[in-house]
């Protein structure tokens, strides 16, 4: 018989992704917001003006992995959040590395979370998904309004 009981790892655990997830989407909503009256008010060339918009929300991906990062470091250090498989000793880039790889949903699977600290492994996987997914409409729609301009012209 399976113990289902939760214990204070699972609520660290829990805590700890609610802050990373939080931590991210404002994040990426106010670089998104940032970037976007960039684009708006901009005089540069069209060429500037886009990457800036891409290194931005590269640079915002780039912070978010390494919240997460952080997060599953700092939950680590307590015995009840699980543990990291893979490798004879982890080290704090380890933990971006599996953050990049889950937050991407590339997923090598080189390194393996085990027990309450797949709760925020999962997450991030989500998050991840959905903040790119973001990104990626933002540029679409920054990219419909340089065609319209440019049909006007």
């Amino acid at each position: 018989m399976t113990d289902y009981m939760l214990d204070s790892g699972h609520f660290l655990v829990v805590g700890g992704t609610f802050i990373a997830v939080v931590a991210s989407v404002l994040l990426h909503y106010e670089v998104s917001i940032a970037l976007s009256r960039t684009m708006e008010n901009a005089t540069n060339s069209l060429r500037r003006r886009f990457l800036v918009l891409i290194f931005g929300l590269l640079g915002a991906h780039i912070v978010e992995i390494w919240f997460f990062a952080l997060a599953s470091w700092l939950l680590l250090t307590h015995p009840l959040t699980g543990s990291l498989t893979g490798l004879e000793s982890i080290h704090f880039l380890d933990h971006v590395y599996l953050s990049a790889v889950t937050f991407s949903t590339v997923g090598y699977g080189d390194l393996v979370p085990q027990g309450a600290i797949r709760f925020l492994k999962g997450t991030e996987g989500l998050t991840g998904f959905m903040l790119i997914t973001w990104s990626a409409s933002l540029t679409f729609i920054e990219m419909q309004r340089h065609w319209e301009v440019g049909k006007r012209s």
